[in-house]
């Protein structure tokens, strides 16, 4: 196949194309992140995704305006177990997991908790499953009173640690989460990541700032991204990527504050870098799916859609676009957590043949197209699907 010198990899957090095999027994029966969007939406139209061929993936048929796609189209089954981000990307690239990681319904044990405390010399709010903004809205107050970090979890395997700016210095935020992070694995608990949930502002008007920080499990096996390093190829981070493989030698890492800043930078580093080019756009789960905003993640997919035609025309003949997401956050779905479907995956480059590529076996088909895309050895998980 064609050799490329760069390859923009954007994953859309979240945007699933309907629930897998498995997903009623997560409670995700009939869930179809993108085509419920679009039922929630009338209206919405995708032109640019629909010309890469979104509408002719399976079970997206019916939103078919007829157009003819000019891409290379599919969608991917997963093999691992659970449904978060973490598992997600790593499968992405060439890692399924056997085991879902640990979550704590009921908050974290109470041992865990003391040890914390021990640990950061000072005591501990919440501990429960909450909404970021709703347990910082509901104990923010107490936290800037007392110092004691606001601690929380979610349907997701997260350790989340929110404190003030004004009140706990990032710098200590960051440390503390360090210190989750070495505790929980020293207890042998399977806790996918530990999250800083820095914010700002005043009782009644609190809001989380860009200054998240993830700090993740380390994969099991060697990814996708160390056979790219082995090879010679440079990895470039925008946004999300950088926190969710810890072991992997990025050449540069630029965070964002949201999509329309991620999208500024892809479209900036597919003129000045080669290599692999790894996007999250993240506002599609963070701000929409999980808070079940069904309008604003139609937004959302317009937003990235009418961006497409300014990032292809700057594409050159050495840029492989891919564009594919992790899980699923159905925003028409009961209660707030992702959801278990299919990923999406597209291709184009200048020159590309269209055509269907199926049901993939697993995500991982997406790093192996990457893989062979950039010259870099085949995977043991994953087939490029332009071979």
């Amino acid at each position: 196949m064609k050799q490329f010198k760069r390859v923009l990899l954007f994953l859309l957090d979240s945007v699933g194309v309907g629930a897998l095999p498995d997903a009623e027994s997560y409670g995700d029966g009939g869930t179809a992140t993108v085509q419920h969007t679009i039922l929630g939406n009338p209206g919405l139209t995708l032109p640019n995704l629909e010309a890469l061929g979104l509408m002719q993936i399976p079970g997206l048929e019916a939103f078919s305006t007829g157009k003819s796609p000019i891409g290379v189209y599919g969608k991917c089954l997963e093999k691992s177990k659970g449904k978060d981000s973490i598992v997600g990307h790593w499968e992405v690239m060439g890692v399924p997991t056997t085991m879902a990681f640990d979550t704590f319904p009921d908050g974290f044990p109470q041992h865990v908790i003391d040890a914390f405390s021990q640990a950061i010399g000072r005591g501990v709010l919440g501990n429960e499953v909450a909404s970021g903004t709703e347990i910082i809205a509901r104990l923010g107050e107490e936290h800037q009173k007392t110092g004691f970090p606001i601690v929380y979890t979610s349907a997701d395997s997260v350790f989340q640690i929110a404190a003030h700016e004004e009140t706990v210095p990032l710098a200590t935020l960051y440390q503390w989460c360090e210190t989750a992070r070495t505790l929980l694995d020293g207890m042998g608990f399977g806790v996918g990541r530990i999250i800083a949930r820095p914010f700002v502002g005043t009782p009644g008007n609190y809001t989380r700032t860009a200054n998240r920080h993830d700090y993740a499990a380390r994969p099991p096996k060697e990814t996708d991204l160390e056979l790219l390093t082995g090879a010679g190829i440079p990895i470039h981070s925008i946004g999300k990527p950088v926190d969710i493989f810890p072991q992997a030698s990025f050449s540069s890492t630029v965070k964002t504050s949201d999509n329309t800043e991620g999208m500024a930078q892809a479209l900036k580093a597919a003129k000045e870098k080669e290599g692999l080019i790894f996007i999250n756009l993240l506002d599609y789960d963070m701000k929409w799916g999980h808070r079940r905003d069904v309008k604003a993640y139609g937004d959302g997919l317009k937003a990235f859609d009418d961006f497409l035609p300014t990032l292809m025309d700057a594409m050159d003949d050495d840029t492989l676009l891919v564009i594919t997401a992790d899980h699923g956050c159905d925003p028409t779905h009961t209660g707030s957590d992702h959801t278990r479907e299919h990923i999406p995956v597209l291709l184009w480059h200048r020159g590309i043949i269209p055509a269907a590529a199926g049901i993939r076996e697993t995500f991982g088909d997406v790093g192996a197209t990457v893989l062979a895309a950039l010259g870099a050895p085949k995977p043991e998980i994953g087939v490029s699907i332009l071979d």
